[in-house]
């Protein structure tokens, strides 16, 4: 079971992000756009595991306070020239970070890998190639991005709004030929 944990999106900040991947989507055909069902901030990549119950657990045993998140700006990485995602900035109070930091901490024992990269949390929107966000030798200038990134660069960066997040979840992921399918299996209060 292929599973990670995160923090869903508030409708109202959805919504606002679903007409803003409408408008600007034709800008950039050719790349993966994903579902809006399935925006989140991932908290932690946990991978296959068949610890589900030890899992829970685990993130059940952590406290931590609600934290407020701020979507606002867009952009791509692992660079503008070489592009293999497209982004929805996330700003965050520093609850965040704790509690990514203590998802992580809570999953050591079970063998789950210690994350290399520091927490950078964004919103995926469309990826192109491998989406892993850093760059890779095999990187060379990609243009399935280059309009869209023209046509961004003639308007104000995006304000999604701001909201309190009260829970996070574990979710599992499912491959499928569309795109990846994302299920909430357990969430767990922040307070």
């Amino acid at each position: 079971m292929r599973l990670f944990a995160a923090i869903d999106l508030d409708d109202p900040i959805r919504q606002r992000i679903l007409r803003f991947m409408e408008g600007v989507r034709g800008f950039a055909p050719e790349v993966r756009w994903v579902s809006p069902a399935s925006l989140h901030i991932t908290l932690k990549f946990i991978g296959e595991s068949n610890q589900l119950e030890a899992i829970r657990e685990k993130l059940s045993n952590i406290q931590a306070p609600p934290t407020q998140i701020s979507f606002r700006g867009a952009g791509f990485f692992p660079t503008a020239r070489s592009p293999r995602v497209f982004w929805v900035g996330v700003e965050a109070d520093k609850h965040l970070a704790e509690l990514a930091q203590k998802v992580e901490k809570a999953l050591l024992p079970l063998g789950v890998e210690k994350e290399e990269r520091a927490f950078t949390p964004h919103l995926t929107l469309a990826r192109s190639g491998s989406g892993a966000p850093s760059r890779q030798s095999s990187d060379g200038q990609n243009k399935k991005f280059q309009h869209l990134q023209e046509q961004l660069a003639k308007i104000p960066p995006p304000d999604f709004g701001t909201m309190t997040a009260h829970q996070f979840f574990l979710y599992q992921s499912k491959t499928a030929p569309a795109g990846a399918v994302y299920t909430k299996l357990t969430g767990f209060e922040l307070q």
